[in-house]
């Protein structure tokens, strides 16, 4: 499968930046990506800034609000979360908002969906926040919910936590069969497990090749047990290299990594991190995303897209450009 990058918004902390002015900064890096040949740019749904990328104080916006403002100031790049909680919003309305960013995207939806963790965001702002094995149910069913609504014209599901009797979701996604559900999260026990269920697409953090690959045959069994054939699940995980100018500015960007990660990361010139990512395609890995809180400007980005480019190879003589 042909590699791809996504662009991944967690900051909204532009110094200078007027509130007024923090969605044009938005929209420039996500422009960025595209003019890069990011495949996909995704935002956190999160209500509060998290710890390892600012201050709890720091700005957030609501993520379906500002991907449906970006789809409008791109043309080609998939959009999505990474990720929604399951706690955050009933999972028919979510479906409908996941459908309508697809209908006025043009069908570039991507509904990336998870337990959800943040229990302080949920307590400031009022959500139950159950306990582990509940979110995971309650992920399970929503899911299910979600694949229906996308994909059926009047479906009908009663569960524990959630149901939806003949529920309409008109007009229908673009894409055919829906947009496209990222599961994040590596939990062996239930997280794999729904991504076999339910999932296009997997999203793992950095955590050494052993770790990844251990996952990825869980996963693969998992898929086995149900009769699915898991080559139909995309692998993608946060990119375990980071891109600088220069050998100054490596050292200091190595320095803001949280040290459990920095094992696994590299860091230097497009030219010197190319080969890092090798392996982690012979696994099987095809998307790799990168965080703007690394690379905040347009030529910092773009130094992705030249690894990109590296990464991708030389087309094919008469490929169209």
């Amino acid at each position: 499968m042909q590699p791809w990058f996504g662009l991944h918004l967690p900051n909204y902390t532009f110094p200078d930046t007027p509130p007024e002015r923090l969605f044009d900064r938005v929209a420039e890096q996500a422009q960025a990506a595209e003019e890069a040949g990011f495949a996909l740019v995704t935002v956190m749904d999160h209500l509060y800034q998290i710890q390892g990328i600012g201050p709890v104080t720091d700005p957030m916006l609501e993520a379906w609000s500002t991907l449906a403002a970006l789809s409008r100031e791109t043309g080609r790049v998939r959009l999505g979360t990474l990720v929604t909680g399951v706690t955050y919003r009933n999972p028919a309305l979510l479906a409908k908002t996941v459908t309508t960013l697809d209908v006025i995207s043009r069908g570039r939806a991507l509904l990336g969906i998870g337990a959800a963790w943040n229990e302080e965001e949920h307590i400031g702002y009022g959500y139950g926040f159950p306990p582990i094995k509940e979110r995971m149910d309650r992920l399970d069913e929503a899911l299910t919910i979600i694949r229906a609504m996308f994909t059926e014209a009047r479906p009908t599901f009663h569960g524990t936590h959630y149901r939806v009797e003949s529920v309409l979701n008109v007009p229908r996604p673009i894409q055919p069969g829906g947009p496209k559900i990222m599961v994040g999260g590596g939990g062996e026990q239930r997280t794999l497990r729904i991504a076999a269920k339910h999932a296009d697409l997997t999203h793992w953090f950095p955590l050494g090749l052993e770790t990844l690959r251990h996952k990825n045959e869980l996963l693969e069994r998992y898929c086995e047990e149900i009769g699915r054939d898991p080559a139909t699940i995309e692998r993608t995980m946060a990119a375990p290299v980071i891109v600088v100018g220069s050998q100054t500015e490596a050292q200091s960007v190595l320095e803001r990594v949280p040290e459990e990660r920095r094992p696994y990361v590299h860091v230097g010139r497009p030219e010197q991190v190319v080969e890092a990512l090798r392996p982690y395609l012979d696994e099987g890995f095809s998307g790799f995303t990168f965080n703007n809180n690394m690379y905040p400007t347009p030529e910092a980005i773009a130094r992705i897209g030249e690894l990109l480019r590296l990464v991708a190879g030389p087309k094919p003589v008469g490929a169209e450009r």
